[in-house]
């Protein structure tokens, strides 16, 4: 969920779409609701995927929420592994915590965090968040972060559940992300503008550094690796494919359009209806039986069983509700 604000609609209308949808999903039987993050675009009307996940997590009694994803180098890592922690002890472990780079954007400049943040300290953010989420006690001597040692409170390991703290997930877009999560045992989140050729290619390789790095057998055969997509089911995938035609191309343009460079560097936006075209190729966009089918042959040939699926594509809560109950009630049992 993005709280995607479509052309002609408002943030409120975007974000009580996202808050019902997930509600949905949880009555619908599916097992995770995704939240994204962005700043300042329509592209995305949630600014704190922590935030909007505490409140679900109060609104649903099964559901897993995770953010897809917490942008770390514009925020302090304390301040999120201590939001983190937070979720998953007050939420029984039910809170899974994706992180990612973001983008070069106007966002590093209004949070002070400057473009260095974004290019360079983000494994040294990952790493103090790890810490924080891992030990009782952490403190800072690096370049960017230097502080005395200070108690953890709460402390992941408090909460009452199996699970010793939250799962943490790693967006990776490039070899040097993936060699990055592969190093600290970390699941990668991958984008839904690759096909299963490159995200199998990803996870071979997530697989070889992690193996050099030493990290366990048993981790690196069970490492929750999450795809995600879009999916559209309707009773003819040409109906499934237009409703997506009809109603990405604007919000893409106008949301992916919004998007501003911290230093002024040129951008290129792909077209909007050749990506739309390329998603509804790419990934379960049609009936239910398709959708099943390329979910499983996405699982066979890259090794991944989690899926994080756009389903407000449509725009419409009515049609994005329906969408979300046909995909627990006909394509779920299917795989399962």
């Amino acid at each position: 969920m993005l709280g995607a604000q479509f052309p002609g609609q408002g943030q409120g209308e975007a974000l009580h779409r996202a808050v019902r949808s997930a509600e949905v999903a949880e009555e619908a039987g599916l097992d995770t609701v995704w939240l994204a993050e962005h700043h300042f675009v329509p592209y995305g009307t949630c600014p704190s995927a922590v935030t909007l996940a505490a409140l679900l997590l109060g609104r649903t009694r099964r559901l897993r929420v995770g953010t897809a994803v917490s942008v770390l180098p514009t925020v302090h890592p304390v301040a999120l592994g201590e939001q983190a922690a937070l979720l998953h002890v007050t939420s029984g472990g039910r809170f899974s915590l994706g992180v990612g780079r973001g983008g070069p954007w106007v966002d590093l400049e209004v949070f002070g965090a400057g473009l260095e943040a974004y290019e360079k300290g983000f494994p040294d953010s990952l790493d103090l968040l790890l810490r924080w989420l891992r030990e009782p006690a952490v403190g800072a001597s690096g370049d960017r972060y230097r502080f005395r040692e200070v108690p953890v409170v709460p402390r992941p390991s408090e909460s009452l559940s199996e699970e010793p703290g939250p799962e943490v997930v790693v967006a990776c877009t490039s070899p040097s992300s993936v060699r990055m999560a592969a190093e600290r045992g970390l699941p990668m989140l991958l984008g839904m503008h690759v096909g299963d050729e490159e995200k199998a290619e990803m996870v071979a390789l997530w697989r070889r550094h992690a193996r050099a790095a030493g990290r366990p057998a048993a981790e690196i055969h069970g490492a929750g690796h999450v795809s995600a997509g879009v999916c559209q089911i309707a009773d003819r995938r040409t109906d499934a494919a237009e409703t997506l035609l009809k109603a990405m191309p604007g919000w893409l343009r106008q949301g992916l359009g919004a998007h501003v460079t911290v230093d002024g560097r040129a951008r290129q936006m792909r077209d909007p209806h050749a990506y739309t075209e390329l998603l509804c190729g790419l990934h379960p966009v049609g009936t239910p039986r398709l959708c099943a089918d390329r979910l499983a042959a996405t699982g066979e040939r890259t090794g991944i069983s989690r899926f994080a699926l756009l389903v407000e594509g449509s725009g419409d809560l009515a049609a994005t509700e329906e969408n979300v109950r046909r995909l627990g009630a006909e394509v779920l049992p299917q795989l399962r």
